[in-house]
This record gives C-alpha cells, sequence and structure tokens, in this order.
C-alpha cells in the first residue's frame, strides 16, 4: 500500500534488534519488535502509520523496507543511544524459547508522541508495551473507532491496575492461552474469554500457538481459526504480532467491524502469520505479494471445506 499523511491505521510498540538461535541456523541483527511486524503485516491491506524509537545505531536499511512496504514512519522517532536488543534461542521442536539478553536501551525512556496526522485515525493497534504507555497513546487520539491491544503475563502481574484500564477502553483485546488464564484465574477458555468481554471490550482472540486462535465476540460469536499447515518453521518470532497486523490491517481496509469481517480478518491474520514464520525477521514478508496471499488463502479454504 501507498504511504499516507493520513494513514487508516496506527500501530505503536516496540522496535528491536535480534539475535536469534534455532536448531538450524543463528541470525544476528535483525530487525524485530511488535510494531515492526505488525505494520509489516497490515501494510498489504491498508496505509499504516508507525509509532516506536530506535537508537543512533539502527540499520538505514531497515527504515528501506518499511518505506518501500509503503509503512508511514512519521511516528518513528531516532534518539542518541542504542536500539532496544534480545537475544533468544529456540528449542527443537520450535514451540519454546528462552531469552538470553535483553538490553531496552532507549526503549527504556521511549514516550510514545502520536504527530497531528496520525491522531484522527480510525484504526489503532497498541502492540505489547506497558500499560502506561498504551494509556497515553489512547489519551492522544481523536475518537478511533477501532481499537486492538495486546498484553502480556508481566504486565498482568506488576501492571495490573492499569491494565484493567486499558482493557475497560479498548474494542478487542488479544492474548494467548497462558495470559488468559492468568489475567482471569479461569482454566476454561471460553471462561476466560467471557470473563474479560464483562470487563470492557466487544471481542477477545486467544492466540494458541500452532493450534490457531479463536475469536470470542459480542457481534461474531465464536470463531475457530486453526493454523496454517506448514512444513517447517524457519523462524517463529512475531508470528503473534504478525498475526495481530494482518487482523486489523485487512479490518481496517475493509472500514467496517461486522460479524463477517471480524471473521474474515482472523483468516488473513492467519494467513500473514503462516507466511512470517518462513524465513527470519520480515524476510518473507518483504517478498511477499498478493497474488500469493490469495492463493494460500483459497488453499486453506479448500483445507478447511466441510463435506
Amino acid at each position: 500500500m501507498p504511504s499516507s499523511s493520513a494513514p487508516q491505521l496506527i500501530m505503536v510498540g516496540s522496535i528491536g534488534l535480534d539475535n536469534i538461535r534455532t536448531p538450524a541456523a543463528t541470525r544476528e541483527n535483525l530487525l524485530g519488535g511488535s510494531a515492526s511486524y505488525a505494520a509489516a503485516a497490515a501494510s498489504f491491506f491498508t496505509s499504516a502509520g508507525l509509532v516506536g524509537v530506535v537508537g543512533t545505531d539502527f540499520p538505514r536499511r531497515h527504515e528501506t523496507l518499511w518505506r518501500r512496504l509503503g509503512i508511514n514512519l512519521r511516528g518513528l522517532q531516532r534518539v542518541r543511544g542504542k536500539t532496544f536488543r534480545w537475544s533468544g534461542e529456540y528449542e527443537q521442536n520450535m514451540d519454546h524459547r528462552r531469552t538470553l539478553d535483553l538490553q531496552l536501551n532507549v526503549f527504556a525512556d521511549f514516550q510514545p508522541k502520536l504527530p497531528q496526522t496520525y491522531r484522527a485515525a480510525p484504526f489503532l493497534f497498541l502492540a505489547n508495551i506497558s500499560p502506561e504507555l498504551q494509556l497515553r497513546v489512547l489519551d492522544q487520539m481523536t475518537a478511533p473507532r477501532f481499537v486492538m491491544a495486546d498484553t502480556m503475563d508481566c504486565w498482568i502481574q506488576q501492571a495490573r491496575e492499569g491494565l484493567e484500564e486499558v482493557i475497560r477502553r479498548v474494542d478487542l483485546l488479544t492474548l494467548n492461552e497462558s495470559e488468559a488464564r492468568l489475567l482471569t484465574g479461569e482454566t476454561s477458555l471460553l471462561a476466560a474469554a467471557r470473563q474479560i468481554l464483562r470487563r470492557g471490550p466487544a471481542q477477545v482472540i486467544i492466540k494458541r500457538g500452532e493450534n490457531g486462535s479463536v475469536l470470542f465476540s459480542d457481534i461474531a460469536g465464536i470463531a475457530l481459526m486453526p493454523a496454517y499447515p506448514l512444513e517447517s518453521v524457519v523462524d517463529p518470532t512475531g508470528a503473534g504480532d504478525t498475526f495481530a497486523g494482518g487482523f486489523i490491517g485487512r479490518l481496517a481496509a475493509a472500514g467496517r467491524v461486522t460479524a463477517v469481517e471480524l471473521r474474515r480478518a482472523m483468516l488473513y491474520g492467519n494467513i500473514l502469520a503462516s507466511f512470517g514464520v518462513e524465513a527470519f525477521s520480515l524476510d518473507r514478508l518483504a517478498q511477499l505479494d498478493g497474488r500469493q496471499i490469495a492463493d494460500r488463502i483459497r488453499a486453506f479454504r479448500r483445507m478447511c471445506r466441510q463435506p
């Protein structure tokens, strides 16, 4: 999608440089961060504006990739210091990873500042950053039509009050199975989702890794989305953010939030995530085009066809 002075969708989150070790290979200084993956996925469907912070060591080639994808960078802050860095290692089955090193660097003092052209955007994705920063972004928006937020276990444990305020103010919360249980104290995912819906949002998406995801919605009911089957997974880093970006990017492209469009957005998010894990970092998304997305959508629909 071409860059626009007034993006339809704003993505706020981390931007980082990753060192990733898998059983097959090791790569260093990869483009990473929740906002990077989400904005790249959304860019296939709508005009996206990126809000994040990088240091003076951030490679210009990564900005070139964002621009080639049509991502608006007016909200990108470049400040003196080093960019957020994460190093991780995946186990043989790629289901679990462990952090080897984490350096917040300039991200430790990140204060999201939205350009005026971003503040009236109808769609907003609050990627996995502290609830305090998510609330600051919400306070800068004028009247967003649809707000989606992600969270994680450390915010549930350490910033519960702020997170509860975020949950009250968004339209959709996304989190994984263990986080949903931690947040609600419920063992059943259905019970956990219903409790979250009572707290404010009209939708919740619970991510289930290789088992796909589930949408619980006041509008669309329950929608099960199995993961697209792949012969091999090269790098699962950012898969959840890629899913979220594809989801809200497709929803923003539709321009309306209906049962049909929510379920369709689930499908597109699922397919974008399946492409993302086929290579390290954003390498697969950088080579992706609309025809490949459409082909995989058709293949997935054939797989799910019932007798």
